[in-house]
């Protein structure tokens, strides 16, 4: 199988993904918090399909504003699913809308998402996959996996060739650093 750095360039969606944000650190809520909505809904898919969707997704959850999901009742959870544009699975919804109140909790408690993953770093993927099971909704190997490595928490965005992992490594994600906290 080639790796994402063979595959991505070029792409119309892969490419600016790729080059632009997949494995660059992340600093605040709302994006980390759209990461985990699109990893959520990848699953079983393919990420084009995701990429494809995310515009949608971010009309469909009101540019992923943490709190207004996190309030999200049954008139939202019927006009999600009856949204054509996204990905309308229910386990999935229910999981988006449940982790949004599951990261304002983080945020009251730690004061950010980031700051809450910040105190657990550093952990090696199987650590991690367990806080989140523990922590979060729909969350299983993969989607923590590839969240992690696409916000800088896990190594292995890139290979160690791709011009993109300079540019990685220059804004020194937290798994470049393994030491601090």
């Amino acid at each position: 199988m080639s790796h994402y750095c063979e595959l991505a360039p070029g792409h119309p969606f892969h490419g600016p993904y790729h080059d632009h944000e997949y494995g660059f650190p992340v600093d605040d809520d709302r994006t980390l918090f759209e990461r985990l909505v699109l990893e959520i809904n990848q699953a079983g898919l393919s990420w084009l399909t995701v990429l494809k969707k995310r515009e949608a997704f971010r009309v469909a959850f009101e540019g992923f504003d943490i709190e207004r999901v996190a309030g999200y009742g049954e008139a939202e959870r019927a006009r999600l699913l009856a949204d054509a544009g996204i990905i309308r699975n229910r386990r999935k919804v229910d999981a988006v809308i449940h982790n949004a109140g599951v990261v304002q909790a983080l945020q009251a408690e730690h004061g950010s998402l980031r700051a809450w993953l910040d105190l657990h770093h550093p952990l090696d993927h199987a650590a991690w996959v367990r806080l989140f099971k523990r922590t979060f909704r729909f969350t299983g190997p993969e989607i923590v996996g590839e969240l992690l490595m696409s916000t800088g928490y896990l190594p292995g965005a890139h290979r160690d060739d791709c011009p993109v992992q300079a540019r990685i490594l220059a804004a020194a994600p937290p798994w470049a650093h393994p030491d601090t906290q």
